[in-house]
């Protein structure tokens, strides 16, 4: 198929490098708003190379969306304006109800895909990217049922070459489940190295204390504002009520803290280690899924 990724950073490129070794793209057609990143890639041979808007969207059978969400936005629906009848749209958007209704009543709705390759690093631009990154990883398609089932084939035809595991869900309740396990682990992450820094104003030894825990802590705070604020904004009714439960246990934990309630400090740290057992029945279940 002859492809287009819009979007060459490190989902877009790495997208793009899983295809190329898949076979599934013929010829990789790139599009960036960066001339300076369109460049890179065509270096870097994530793509063949760098075509305008226009070109590059008529002419696909298969576009990869994978630029910031509030750009998805206005941009999906001028996407599908333009592209070929039987081409197929798929965006790798950390949202999807604002881009999902952004399309909801248009005439070429069924050629697109809603989907969420939940995949990433901390770093980003095309130098970031890198093939196997979506290797084992779950892949979400929401609202299925509104795209054709073309469309859904060629879908799972590239999710199955990125090594992906897909789910399906309804676009609200995705937003609903990623505040909690995507979107609040950024937020904290910000907030934990911001405050640290503002410590590491007056007590400038600071990070020689800094061991492993701190950093694979604070690794997310290193990811891209560029790309982060746009999702807080779109997810900002779920992100506002999970930082409300979380503001909730940070507040019991300083109480008992003052407390001295060592007994009740013990039992709510108990209770939180039984994410790992969560956590490890899901990694034995897709094991031998």
């Amino acid at each position: 198929m002859k492809t287009t990724i819009v979007g060459l950073g490190l989902i877009g490129g790495s997208v793009a490098l899983g295809l190329r070794r898949a076979g599934v793209a013929t010829e990789l057609v790139g599009v960036d708003a960066s001339a300076a990143n369109g460049l890179k890639a065509v270096e870097l041979g994530l793509v063949d190379k760098i075509l305008t808007e226009d070109k590059a969207l008529s002419t696909a059978d298969l576009i990869i969306l994978s630029i910031p969400v509030n750009a998805l936005n206005a941009f999906l629906p001028a996407v599908l304006d333009i592209v070929k009848k039987d081409a197929v749209v798929i965006d790798a958007g950390s949202t999807k109800t604002s881009i999902c209704k952004s399309v909801a009543t248009h005439p070429k709705r069924s050629q697109f895909v809603a989907s969420h390759p939940i995949a990433g690093t901390e770093n980003s631009g095309p130098t970031a990217a890198f093939d196997g990154l979506f290797k084992g990883k779950t892949n979400i398609i929401c609202e299925a049922g509104k795209s054709s089932v073309e469309a859904l084939n060629t879908a799972m035809k590239v999710f199955d070459a990125l090594e992906m595991k897909t789910i399906f869900m309804e676009a609200d309740e995705h937003d609903r489940h990623v505040a909690y396990v995507s979107h609040l682990s950024h937020v904290s992450s910000f907030l934990l190295g911001q405050t640290v820094l503002d410590i590491e104003k007056d007590e400038k030894n600071i990070f020689d204390l800094a061991g492993s825990g701190f950093a694979s802590t604070v690794r997310l705070a290193k990811s891209s504002p560029d790309m982060w604020t746009p999702i807080f904004e779109q997810n900002v009714e779920y992100l506002s009520q999970a930082l409300l439960e979380y503001i909730m246990h940070l507040q019991k934990f300083h109480y008992h803290l003052m407390k001295r309630d060592t007994k009740e400090l013990h039992r709510i740290m108990s209770k939180a280690n039984e994410i790992r057992r969560v956590l490890d029945q899901h990694t034995d279940k897709q094991k031998t899924s």
